[in-house]
């Protein structure tokens, strides 16, 4: 979940709300040879618009399929998870890595946008490294210091382990 969630705060803030780049605004410089569309016209605008709308599907399907791993897995005191410290330490951790693999893969190898184009755009993308890097590390040591969650039994596994059913005894069954 944490590297969906991070790609969407990489989306909506630095794609939409800010508008200092978007997925492919920067492939006049960069290393693969991906046609460049200036993102300061119209149709350029419109095809950095469509790859930044496939980036955020991907970060969607990562929400979701994280969603659907974690509703799977806990099931009893579902609020609980909410609160658990594990959970959140992941989530940063996610968001951490998602930083540290796009900037990495899209701002340096492949070049094909940076976080904010322009004179000091190597700066700007050391930032955002080292905000994924302390994301990581800061989410790491929060999971860790955290309390085991204990998530209950794997759903459907055996007798009494539906919703709302009372556990069997060997008399009882």
């Amino acid at each position: 979940m944490g590297v969906g969630l991070g790609g969407f705060v990489d989306g909506i803030l630095l794609h939409q709300l800010l508008q200092w780049h978007h997925m492919l605004s920067s492939t006049n410089t960069d290393r693969i040879g991906v046609k460049y569309y200036d993102p300061h016209t119209v149709s350029g605008l419109r095809m950095n618009t469509v790859w930044d709308g496939v980036f955020h599907a991907v970060c969607w399907l990562a929400v979701l399929l994280g969603l659907a791993v974690l509703y799977s897995r806990v099931t009893h005191n579902r609020r609980a998870v909410w609160a658990s410290r594990k959970l959140w330490g992941w989530i940063l951790a996610g968001w951490g890595l998602f930083n540290l693999v796009e900037g990495i893969l899209d701002h340096q190898v492949l070049g094909i946008h940076h976080v904010h184009g322009g004179r000091y755009e190597v700066w700007w993308d050391i930032g955002f490294l080292v905000l994924g890097a302390l994301l990581l590390v800061g989410g790491w040591l929060l999971q860790r210091g955290a309390p085991a969650f204990d998530p209950g039994p794997v759903s459907g596994t055996g007798p009494g382990s539906g919703p709302g059913e009372a556990p069997r005894t060997a008399r009882g069954a």
